[in-house]
């Protein structure tokens, strides 16, 4: 019974297994790797492969790439989740690849799903192996290898990092999906709904069509056929909009209002509806000069690890490092003093000429010119002579203000 197996298993793969690329060409996404004169494009025609770790969010096609890479070496490929996998499971996957080498001369490619998971003994385990080329590992995360990676090992892979598909890239992934489904119609919201929900997430996109295909039946796929599959309001921000402004402007304000409870309603009204969160992420860090500034200097620092948080960790993980930084913002102390000065300053320049600079702040100053000549010029300034007696930047100005 067991020679049907594989026909079994392949017969009810979930949507987004079947649909797997076989080749490069048909991998959407990644074109700045499998483009022409992309780095894995050029690896694919290579003989000897390098061992990688391929890392970025869910989705994006890291066990494919892993798989076509062992394909196009004519490797074996050996595959093992950090999550389950021990010292073990790593040993029997050396034996294997041993004897495949000593009786057909033939490469072993281990993969390694979410090896960051991988503790520090084994993680420097496979140090030995690696290096000497004994195996070649192709190692996935979900986290920077930085972080997530011991120097030794990162420093014996190419570190690839994978990103979100777009928006279109994930319209052509439902397509796909669609075909193969035998063409169930599907209404153009469901498919914005689909492919905004997936932030980026080839695989989710297919499950969620999956599931909804399955719940419409014989009906078309609306949104709410795909809010039930969700499990979730069909609650949809238009991203060009009046609800999208409405509501990134209601965050900022209520942020200014130094009002938490309410900006993080409106936080979760923009999650709930689908909004791209890089968007919040660069919201975020220009508030955090615009609106506070020297008041809380930290919360530029706050804001850009949110945002970086949110590159590479995603959702749903992501909205807690949002939250935190919204909440942050929220209760600092306020000033538009930097925002001010630098608008005064353009402004002023944009409405006259550009007085020369002082001789001594030049980068070849005239001889004989000392430090001490910097103070000559009004009240110890450094202004252009033209400038003396300006203030652009008053320090206390706005803090404490909405």
């Amino acid at each position: 019974m067991e020679l049907f197996l594989p026909q079994a298993e392949a017969l009810h793969a979930p949507l987004a297994e079947r649909l797997r690329p076989k080749t490069a060409d048909a991998v959407i996404g990644q074109q700045h790797l499998l483009g022409s004169g992309g780095l894995l494009r050029r690896l694919l025609a290579l003989e000897t492969l390098p061992s990688l770790i391929l890392w970025g969010p869910p989705g994006v096609g890291k066990t494919t790439i892993a798989r076509l890479l062992s394909d196009a070496g004519r490797a074996a490929f050996e595959s093992i989740s950090a999550v389950r996998a021990g010292i073990a499971d790593l040993k029997a996957v050396l034996e294997r690849a041993r004897s495949r080498a000593a009786l057909h001369s033939q490469a072993t490619v281990l993969f390694i799903d979410e090896i960051h998971r991988f503790n520090k003994v084994q993680q420097d385990f496979l140090l030995p192996y690696v290096e000497s080329g004994r195996l070649i590992l192709i190692g996935a995360s979900t986290e920077n290898p930085g972080f997530a990676v011991i120097p030794a090992l990162r420093s014996r892979c190419i570190s690839v990092a994978l990103e979100p598909l777009s928006q279109s890239e994930l319209v052509t992934v439902l397509q796909r999906g669609v075909d193969a489904l035998g063409g169930p119609t599907i209404e153009a919201d469901a498919i914005t709904i689909l492919t905004t929900w997936s932030q980026g997430d080839a695989r989710r996109c297919l499950n969620l069509l999956e599931l909804a295909a399955q719940l419409a039946g014989d009906a078309p796929i609306t949104a709410a056929t795909v809010a039930t599959a969700a499990d979730r309001p069909a609650v949809l921000g238009d991203r060009d909009g009046d609800a999208h402004y409405d509501t990134i402007s209601a965050l900022i304000k209520a942020m200014r209002g130094s009002d938490p409870d309410a900006a993080v309603h409106y936080l979760a009204r923009l999650l709930e509806a689908g909004e791209d969160v890089a968007f919040i992420a660069r919201r975020l860090v220009i508030f955090a000069s615009e609106d506070i500034g020297n008041a809380a200097p930290l919360a530029l620092v706050v804001s850009q690890a949110a945002a970086d948080a949110v590159r590479f960790i995603g959702l749903p993980e992501a909205q807690l490092n949002l939250s935190q930084a919204v909440t942050f913002l929220a209760c600092a102390p306020k000033s538009r003093a930097c925002a001010e000065a630098i608008a005064a300053a353009r402004r002023d320049l944009r409405l006259g000429d550009w007085p020369a600079i002082p001789p001594q702040l030049r980068n070849h100053p005239p001889k004989n010119t000392s430090a001490a000549t910097a103070s000559t010029q009004g009240s110890g300034s450094l202004l252009p002579k033209a400038l003396a007696g300006t203030t652009y930047y008053r320090e206390t100005e706005g803090i404490g203000d909405e």
